[in-house]
């Protein structure tokens, strides 16, 4: 649908005038065509109401373009000089009438006229006479046609020449005859003709529809389509019946469409049958068609709308409808043209928007016609009323989109551009040099959301472009800079604070010359909300950042990488965004750090600077980061903002920065190979969390690990869950079997176990300690350690073997750590002693029996069951663990050992029923013992005397035993007899074997059993 109001684009501009009352006075234009020589002449014919056929030239080389200056809408009847002049080659008289219709026929270099009902031809540089075409008269209407694809258009020759082959007689006759020429004088098609040519026209006769074709012959007599001179004939390839009154004709591939004041038909010019499209109102408009080569189709009008058909007549896409009626209509490129009283509307074909209108006559100058060029890219139209021709030049793309940029026209001119993409005019590239125009363009307008959105959109953009609009030239990156400058549009690049500066004093130029009456094109809402230049410098960084960070993953050389990273720097610190600041810091960049370290140090930026000086593998100076921001907190130096917004709890938020900085120290350390580094930072990150300084130490990710020597030298004696964590991995994880780390482990855990017992004595009152006593110490625990550090003491006694018992025990002598004790004096060989404890000190009975299974004699039971009986040092007997220890391993003592053990004051109700539980055990073992005794015996005694019996087995062997293997006879060979009764030969008893017999029975794993006194199977 039309637009209620014109576009402000420029598409065509006036080129030439040529004035008919200059040269004939008496006459007035009735015709127009126009006809491309070359791409610099362009010749232009015109017919008159006299008769006469003039021949214009009109130079289209030199031609300048005036956009900048142009109005949108200007009339040409004003203009009085014009970029071109036209000049009159000739002209040539056809008849006394009005010449109706041209038909440029270029390739040949010939002109088809229709004039008083005839048709003419004439050498396209009217250098001779028309010649009239034998021909019938009466023509009203003639088309030319026109194939979009060859394979969908009939070839009309060879339905014509079917036709020939089936004719009358009479018919064959007159043609021999004739060669082909009727008595009328009229030309048909020979039969030997096959191929069709580019010269084929449709005529309207009356109700007649008649197809020609126009061939020339040469002297020999053959039709031939392309030669010189002008006696060229038409052929009639096919007569159809048509409807009356044809006023408009368009014939395109196998369809022809026709016009009439009732409405538009379609016939076939293959079987001729004709249809209805749609008829047209009583009272409207004469019917008009126009082809559009460009795409094929056919535009038909019913007053002022227009219908898009395709060669089958049925309609395709939307209609269009132009603001009022139309004398004629013309197609340039994507646009339709029309022109009515003097002016000129120009359409586009898929919007059906106004783009542009032109006025080139005043009022009252009567019908107007339109002419295009026939090519598809045709770049010229011209306009003639009664008296005049006016042309016009299609403007270039890049100068219609400069133009409307120039008019700050932004949205139209990239819908502009996409339009031309998606007609295949305009290639990606200059699509994105586009968008990057008018980014550029809205930067300096300082809109500077839309103007990143379009710098975006732009493929062929480098970011070091936006270099110079954050860092002042020159600097590092200035030759990385492209000195591209697009169109010219737009100012050389300059700081933001520049740029926005100079915009806002644009800004207020444009307000005073609006207020003294002068218009300007500058953007309205800033005169309505006038901006803020704090408010413009921040967006304008923001959407530059934006522009950047988009940047950064693109595939660009290592050295804009640079720029773009370091200069997101720079903005993310303007904008003050710590957070986005650290995190480009800390990941993988390519920050210049000599560019950046000055200004963050300034700044405060010390936790980016970390940041980046660890990506950077400077360890050593982001750890003095760390370091100063860990001992300095409270000064102001550490900016965090997880916590410095919180103010509720300070001593909380001061512990939190201190263990960050600690923790950001530690991963570094972690990868890090240095040791002296490691060791110098070590205190401090001790100081804030001794668990982070264990990681330090103990990482796995550096290359190289410490020496463990200088480690313990380092570490602080005063932190021993450091020590022992250390101690730990090494033992443990990287199986150092070094025995001076192992007793300094298990010393630095005793001495640690030792000093929490004594703090845990001392806290307490002698009560509570006599009601804990070891579950209160068994309970200790380290921060470091996930088990007890006591229970970690006992589990590395009992497991290694490298350290020095002696060195333990002499730390530990003074202590009440027995259990620890009762191990070292296992480990020394102490088996008393290690009784002793368990059982006395410890009164741990199950403990103390079962090692003296572990012994294995059974002296140490007697040795456990007389310590519980006389415990000494003033202890009463243990009578109950004495019980305990016989009830359970009476069976294996000596019962009159036992009974001289036990004590008179023993109460007797106590071990009476233990001690004849024994007894009646003992006798139960000793008359088992002779049982097994006995049988034992027998059976030996059963296998000797089997054995005997099978050494006193005989066989008897003769001349006609066989081997029961390889089946040869025995005679007096050596043979060998199994425990089945199998017998074969030497031989084959020593590849058998003697375990496997011939049957394949294996005997040591298949005892052969024979019946006996004792045994029976």
């Amino acid at each position: 649908m039309a637009k209620p109001e014109p576009s402000s684009r420029i598409v065509l501009e006036p080129l030439a005038q040529f004035d008919l009352f200059n040269h004939s006075s008496s006459s007035s234009i009735r015709s127009l065509a126009i006809s491309s020589t070359s791409n610099s002449q362009t010749l232009v014919y015109v017919g008159t109401q006299s008769g006469t056929l003039l021949l214009l030239s009109l130079n289209v080389e030199s031609s300048t373009y005036t956009t900048s200056s142009a109005p949108i809408d200007f009339d040409v009847s004003k203009v009085t000089s014009f970029p071109q002049e036209v000049s009159l080659l000739r002209s040539v008289s056809v008849s006394d009438f009005a010449v109706d219709c041209i038909q440029v026929l270029s390739e040949i270099e010939k002109v088809l006229l229709l004039s008083d009902g005839s048709l003419f031809l004439i050498d396209s540089s009217l250098l001779q006479s028309a010649r009239r075409l034998n021909f019938l008269k009466g023509i009203s209407v003639i088309t030319r046609r026109l194939r979009s694809n060859e394979g969908e258009s009939t070839n009309l020759s060879v339905s014509v020449n079917s036709l020939m082959e089936h004719s009358t007689p009479s018919q064959r006759f007159l043609q021999k005859l004739g060669g082909g020429i009727r008595t009328n004088g009229l030309k048909v098609k020979e039969p030997e003709q096959h191929s069709e040519g580019n010269h084929v026209f449709a005529v309207v006769i009356g109700k007649r529809l008649i197809l020609v074709e126009l061939v020339f012959s040469n002297r020999i007599g053959k039709i031939e389509r392309h030669v010189d001179g002008p006696s060229g004939s038409l052929v009639i390839l096919k007569e159809i019946q048509c409807v009356d009154g044809v006023v408009t004709m368009v014939w395109l591939d196998d369809s022809i469409i026709v016009g009439t004041v009732n409405g538009y038909s379609l016939i076939s010019c293959v079987t001729g049958q004709s249809g209805v499209i749609f008829s047209l109102p009583d009272v409207s408009r004469p019917p008009r068609l126009k082809l559009l080569s460009k795409e094929w189709k056919v535009l038909l009008l019913v007053d002022n709308v227009g219908v898009i058909a395709n060669a089958h007549g049925l309609p395709v896409g939307g209609s269009l409808v132009f603001r009022h009626g139309l004398d004629s209509i013309g197609e340039i490129s994507s646009y339709l043209v029309i022109v009515s009283e003097g002016k000129m509307e120009l359409y586009h074909k898929k919007s059906g928007t106004c783009i542009q209108t032109l006025s080139f006559g005043g009022e009252g100058v009567g019908p107007c016609i339109i002419a295009n060029e026939e090519d598809r890219d045709g770049k010229l139209v011209a306009v003639a009323t009664a008296t005049k021709v006016v042309f016009y030049q299609k403007l270039p793309s890049e100068e219609q989109i400069k133009d409307l940029l120039r008019k700050k026209n932004f949205k139209e001119a990239i819908s502009l551009v996409e339009e031309l993409e998606c007609e295949g005019e305009m290639s990606k590239d200059l699509l994105s040099f586009v968008h990057a125009q008018v980014g550029f363009l809205l930067l300096f307008d300082l809109r500077f959301e839309e103007a990143v959105d379009h710098l975006l959109l732009s493929e062929t953009m480098q970011p070091s472009e936006v270099f110079p609009f954050i860092m002042r030239d020159p600097n590092r990156w200035s030759l990385l800079v492209p000195r591209n400058r697009y169109w010219g549009l737009h100012p050389p690049p300059a700081p933001l604070e520049d740029v926005i500066d100079n915009g806002l004093l644009t800004i207020q130029r444009a307000s005073f010359l609006r207020k003294a009456g002068v218009e300007t094109i500058a953007d309205n809402g800033f005169f309505l909300n006038p901006p803020n230049r704090a408010d413009l410098l921040e967006s304008a960084i923001k959407n530059i950042t934006r522009y950047l960070e988009v940047c950064r993953e693109r595939e660009l050389l290592s050295s804009v990488r640079e720029g773009v990273d370091t200069l997101l720097m720079y903005l993310y610190r303007a904008l003050n965004r710590v957070d986005e600041m650290e995190k480009l810091a800390s990941s993988t960049n390519n920050c210049i750090v000599e560019e950046l370290e000055t200004i963050l140090d300034e700044s405060g930026h010390l936790r980016t600077l970390a940041f980046l000086y660890a990506s950077k593998k400077m360890s050593s100076k982001a750890l003095a980061i760390w370091r100063i921001l860990a001992r300095n907190y409270t000064s102001g130096l550490w900016k965090d903002p997880a916590v410095e917004n919180d103010v509720q709890d300070i001593r909380t938020n001061l512990t939190s920065g201190k263990e960050i900085a600690a923790a950001e120290a530690s991963k570094i350390l972690e990868e890090s190979s240095d040791q002296d580094l490691i060791l110098q930072h070590l205190g401090w990150i001790a100081d804030v969390d001794q668990v982070l300084a264990v990681q330090v130490l103990t990482s796995e990710k550096r290359a190289n690990q410490l020496s463990p020597e200088k480690v313990i030298a380092a570490i602080d004696k005063k932190k021993v869950e450091i020590l022992l964590r250390y101690l730990q991995w090494l033992i443990e994880d990287q199986d150092l079997s070094d025995s001076q780390f192992h007793t300094l482990y298990a010393l630095s855990l005793a001495k640690s176990v030792i000093e929490t017992f004594e703090a845990e004595y001392t806290s307490h009152d002698s009560d509570v300690r006599k009601m804990e006593g070891d579950e209160s110490l068994g309970m200790m625990r380290s921060s470091i350690f996930q088990s007890p550090i006591r229970e970690r003491l006992q589990m590395f006694l009992q497991s290694s073997d490298l350290y020095d018992p002696e060195e333990v025990l002499d730390l530990i002598e003074g202590s009440e750590l027995w259990l620890e004790k009762a191990i070292l004096y296992r480990k020394l060989g102490q088996e008393a002693l290690v009784l002793q404890i368990l059982a006395l000190k410890l009164e741990d009975s199950e403990a103390a029996e079962q090692y003296c299974a572990e012994i294995g004699r059974e002296d140490a039971y007697m040795q456990l069951l007389d310590m519980y009986l006389d415990p000494q040092d003033g202890k009463d007997p243990m009578f109950k663990a004495a019980v305990r220890l016989l009830h359970n391993h009476g069976e294996s003592l000596d019962p009159l050992q036992v009974l001289e053990k036990l004590s008179p004051d023993m109460p007797l109700q106590l071990a009476s029923e233990t001690i004849l539980r024994m007894l009646r055990a003992r006798l139960h073992h000793h008359r088992q013992g002779q049982i097994v005794h006995n049988l034992s015996r027998a059976v030996d005694t059963d296998a000797r005397l089997s054995r005997l019996e099978e050494r006193s087995r005989h066989v008897q062997i003769n001349d006609e035993s066989l081997c029961d293997s390889c089946h040869a006879r025995l005679g007096t060979k050596l043979f060998a007899m199994y425990p089945d009764d199998t017998i074969v030969c030497y031989k084959c008893y020593r590849r058998q074997g003697e375990s496997v017999s011939v049957s394949g029975r294996n005997f040591r794993d298949d005892v052969l059993i024979k019946p006996g006194w004792l045994v029976t199977r």
